[in-house]
């Protein structure tokens, strides 16, 4: 197996020590870390930025020279090339470097960094808001990823409540059947962008939906709520917080959980320090008014009706709604036995 020191030694050969120095220093060939700038190099030779980019063309120049001398090299470039393209085009850099690690010993990151500038076989992409560190094998391949992830990104965005309610994959398989490449460089695309998440239960969606990626507080009680469909007291909503890996340290306290609780519409409180989620189907207000706005909607009930109506919605006991219901200024008492709310 051929080595990465001997493939680098091989590249350098015949640069004179000034241009090796600015090399190695620009890729991090010998740290094994983020190349220099341009800048700290300068100060550190006591030369310009502009003249230490000049000893760089200069020196990487001669660099292609070598590389494309060396058969072996110019097989394995080619080898990292095909692994991409099969990808469509775009990979991660860690995955093409634990790839190009099974063919050349000692191989890392700035390496093929290095190799990739010198000899032109992919390109660098540097990380940015919607990407990470990839390489690429093409400027055509680059735009069909970008282009992809586009349509599908633009796609989710009018889809967020069925997406939410556990139709992305499915949504997802229609979409890439649509554009014409395969589910596995469609994963690939979609594991290389920052603008897809997974939250950590498991849904899938745009990062920036706080249902996949929250941030505070109220939005991390709202997920819990929304994930266990049933209403849960606030101390048990801040240990559900605290129990899962949000990937931040903000630690979940009751009284904080709480005083949000309070603020936010979306919750509604059903029992005594128990909140549940509107959308769920739970209303606010005290007994008689839950009562009579189910009576508003449905009509007359009889009582046990109305109790199974009114304890989807609260935490009331049977005996609490039927106490209301004898409320004779609000609730008539038909002679079939079932209520409806007085008429004024």
């Amino acid at each position: 197996m051929a080595t990465s020191s001997k493939i680098i030694k091989n590249a350098l050969n015949d640069l004179n020590p000034r241009q090796r120095e600015v090399v190695v220093a620009r890729f991090g060939l010998e740290s094994g870390l983020e190349g220099e700038t341009l800048a700290a190099i300068g100060d550190r030779l006591k030369v310009t930025r502009e003249r230490v980019r000049q000893i760089e063309n200069s020196a990487m120049s001669l660099v292609a020279k070598n590389v494309m001398r060396h058969n072996d090299t110019v097989a394995m470039l080619a080898k990292v090339k095909s692994f991409i393209a099969a990808k469509g085009g775009i990979a991660g850099k860690a995955d093409v470097a634990a790839h190009t690690a099974t063919l050349v010993k000692g191989i890392g990151v700035p390496e093929l960094d290095f190799l990739a500038e010198a000899s032109g076989a992919f390109s660098v992409r540097r990380e940015d808001e919607d990407f990470v560190p990839l390489y690429v094998s093409s400027e055509k391949d680059w735009k069909s990823a970008r282009t992809f992830v586009e349509k599908w990104t633009g796609a989710l965005r009018s889809r967020r409540g069925q997406v939410f309610g556990g139709t992305y994959r499915a949504e997802l398989a229609s979409f890439v059947q649509d554009g014409g490449i395969t589910p596995a460089v469609a994963e690939n695309y979609l594991g290389l962008t920052k603008q897809v998440g997974k939250n950590p239960f498991g849904d899938e969606g745009l990062s920036d939906w706080p249902e996949i990626n929250p941030k505070t507080i109220r939005d991390k009680i709202y997920l819990v709520l929304k994930k266990n469909q049933e209403p849960l007291h606030f101390e048990s909503i801040a240990r559900r917080i605290n129990e899962v890996n949000f990937d931040d340290d903000q630690k979940a306290l009751a009284p904080t959980v709480h005083n949000e609780l309070i603020k936010d519409d979306r919750f509604v409180l059903v029992g005594r320090g128990i909140y549940g989620l509107r959308e769920h189907g739970y209303e606010p207000g005290i007994a008689r008014e839950v009562i009579a706005k189910i009576l508003k909607e449905k009509g007359p009930m009889s009582a046990k009706d109305i109790v199974s109506h009114v304890t989807k919605q609260r935490f009331f006991k049977s005996n609490t709604v039927v106490i209301n219901l004898q409320n004779k200024d609000l609730f008539e008492h038909l002679p079939d036995g079932r209520y409806r709310v007085r008429e004024s």
